[in-house]
């Protein structure tokens, strides 16, 4: 069997300059210099007697040879260092680190850590308020679920979900100033969990652009905006997973019935070598299965009419506005 591999150094550097699309890059990686990293790759290419990468330009270019390689030993390293990870946590305890975006942390997980403890009572979570993806590449993070666009490199992602953007408000705030039309949010504060575009998709959506423009708070993250608008401080975006409970409960209504989709989404994202690990392994699974029984038994929040007094537009609009991370 072993005389139908080529050696696993050169493997190991040919994978790390494809993947890093840079020799010096692949270096860096494996703590080696640039000339050992390209003395690697020619020993390869001389045991399989076939270029590797198409010499010439700033970014490494695989050759049609290598593209066809590339994918099956990527696949071996990652089974091998999920392999490791196995070994090294064995089961369901200890310690895990996960960082959450600030909103869907406070507003979401966390009053719904108990379930989770529960369940697995040897698992002690240390949780991070972030939305960095750089945060995936630091030892300190075992899982992230960020906001974004979930095109991060070297990492697993997937999917948790998409979601959209509604005008939220507290009753209190409503009964001393109501919402009866769109024009009348020129008389509330607009309150900001970023620069001021997703307003701006809201208020294009809505066909009001033109509206004089209303007093207006930014607030840093859309887990102070729909905290400020709580306490009846203004009217914020909130979204159908984190603001949710807050709407159930009687503490926002929404007083339109126009939403926007988010441009980006809610994604879980893991290092390769940890995410296989069954400390990892089962606290991904129970988000996923958390947040997808909510979706299926749960109806979509509706406008409270008869607060408001008004026939809000029924409809869903579409938008490409981008979300900044």
């Amino acid at each position: 069997m072993s005389n139908r591999l080529p050696p696993l150094n050169p493997l190991r550097a040919f994978e790390a300059a494809a993947r890093r699309g840079s020799i010096s890059a692949a270096a860096r990686e494996l703590n080696v210099t640039h000339g050992a990293v390209s003395h690697q790759i020619r020993s390869l290419e001389e045991t399989l007697k076939t270029s590797l990468f198409e010499r010439g330009g700033k970014r490494l270019k695989l050759t049609p040879q290598a593209a066809l390689l590339l994918p099956a030993v990527t696949q071996a390293f990652d089974g091998i260092a999920a392999a490791t990870a196995l070994m090294s946590r064995p089961s369901t305890s200890g310690n895990l680190r996960v960082s959450c975006v600030p909103a869907l942390l406070s507003l979401w997980l966390v009053p719904r850590i108990g379930s989770f403890s529960d369940r697995y009572p040897e698992i002690s979570l240390t949780l991070t308020s972030s939305n960095d993806a750089n945060l995936l590449q630091s030892p300190e993070i075992d899982v992230a679920i960020l906001y974004g666009q979930g095109d991060w490199r070297d990492c697993w992602t997937r999917l948790l979900s998409n979601f959209d953007l509604f005008p939220v408000a507290s009753p209190t705030l409503l009964n001393n100033r109501a919402l009866r039309s769109f024009r009348d949010l020129r008389d509330h504060v607009l309150l900001h969990g970023d620069d001021g575009r997703e307003w701006h998709s809201w208020l294009a959506a809505a066909d009001e652009l033109d509206m004089p423009k209303p007093r207006q708070h930014f607030m840093g993250d859309a887990r102070l905006a729909i905290e400020a608008a709580r306490y009846g401080h203004g009217v914020a975006l909130g979204d159908s997973i984190t603001a949710l409970s807050l709407i159930t409960a009687g503490e926002l209504v929404i007083p339109f019935d126009l939403t926007v989709p988010a441009p980006d989404a809610f994604y879980v994202a893991s290092r390769n070598d940890v995410r296989s690990a069954p400390i990892a392994k089962v606290f991904i699974d129970w988000v996923f299965e958390t947040i997808e029984s909510e979706h299926s038994g749960r109806p979509r929040p509706t406008q409270n009419s008869g607060r408001t007094g008004s026939s809000p537009r029924r409809r869903t609009a579409k938008t490409t506005t981008e979300r900044p991370e």
